[in-house]
């Protein structure tokens, strides 16, 4: 195989494993720029995986599916929300509290709906459309990396543009940002930051809702812990990206490319499959020492 032909489908790839990270990380953002680190996104992604895949498995919707999913994965940080702003508990706290209670509930209906606690496999399941127009396919490069993807997956590069719009262009991100930089100023102007933080929150519900659909749906399957720690590498996804929508893409896109050449690297390089299963995790710390120098060195 050609160094063409292999990259190709390798970036093609990088693409789609990229869009749980991008979507989790725009959200997460969101409550980033109200001045709170959101450490509940990994339980959030599981949540949406569960509920979107078991929902689209009952109604035979993918819409209904995606949708509940979403519902549900705003419910659960609604609650977040509230303990941590309105009760005044720690953020980390209730942060890791929902990841904890996201894989304990998830555990616990999967047994009870369906008698495992293991694997849940769906017959029928509708599967994600891909936008495939061979008009677009037959562009040299670009239209095998860019087309043929799911739905899901422009959906996020349009979050993306929203996103951009809302933080850079609205009163609201005015707002927002405003919240995370100086909430007295804020409250001065008669304004409540709380308020603007829970949307934030809930908006990272959303985003995360359509992550985990993202996972099992691509899949036709749940699989326990599907999230596999992308929560946690979309808080480095934000920094990494300089806390912009378009940083964030291109920083989630380092990430999806590193998994993507770890299963890559399966097939046909001599290296143990534990230390290649753990190549995005190896880039996920060596990206938070690479940003920790550097801001080190402006600081200096």
């Amino acid at each position: 195989m050609s160094n063409g032909e292999f990259s190709i489908p390798l970036i093609h790839n990088s693409i789609s494993i990229m869009t749980p990270f991008l979507l989790a990380a725009i959200g997460g953002l969101m409550t980033e720029l109200g001045g709170m680190l959101n450490i509940a996104l990994e339980g959030l992604i599981l949540i949406g995986a569960f509920f979107s895949v078991i929902f689209a498995a009952a109604t035979g919707s993918l819409f209904l599916g995606i949708l509940l999913g979403i519902l549900m994965t705003i419910f659960i940080s609604w609650i977040f929300g509230a303990i941590t702003l309105y009760l005044k508990a720690n953020v980390f706290i209730t942060g890791l509290a929902t990841n904890l209670l996201a894989g304990g509930l998830t555990a616990v209906l999967s047994f009870h709906l369906f008698g495992t606690k293991g694997v849940l496999m769906f017959n029928d399941l509708p599967s994600l459309p891909s936008l495939n127009v061979p008009a677009l396919h037959g562009i040299p490069v670009l239209g095998d990396i860019l087309f043929g993807h799911n739905i899901l997956v422009y959906m996020s590069w349009l979050i993306v543009v929203v996103a951009w719009i809302v933080i850079y262009r609205t009163p609201f991100g005015f707002r927002l940002r405003g919240t995370g930089s100086n909430p007295n100023a804020m409250s001065a102007l008669g304004l409540k930051p709380q308020n603007y933080q829970m949307i934030g929150i809930l908006i990272s519900g959303f985003t995360c809702g359509l992550a985990g659909a993202v996972l099992t749906l691509n899949l036709g399957a749940y699989v326990p812990n599907i999230s596999s720690g992308r929560g946690w590498i979309a808080l480095v996804v934000i920094y990494l990206g300089g806390k912009t929508p378009f940083g964030i893409l291109g920083a989630a896109f380092v990430f999806g490319l590193a998994e993507s050449l770890s299963n890559y690297a399966q097939g046909f390089m001599d290296i143990p499959a534990d230390f290649i299963l753990a190549f995005p995790y190896i880039i996920t710390v060596a990206a938070m020492v690479i940003m920790s120098v550097i801001q080190t060195r402006r600081e200096d």
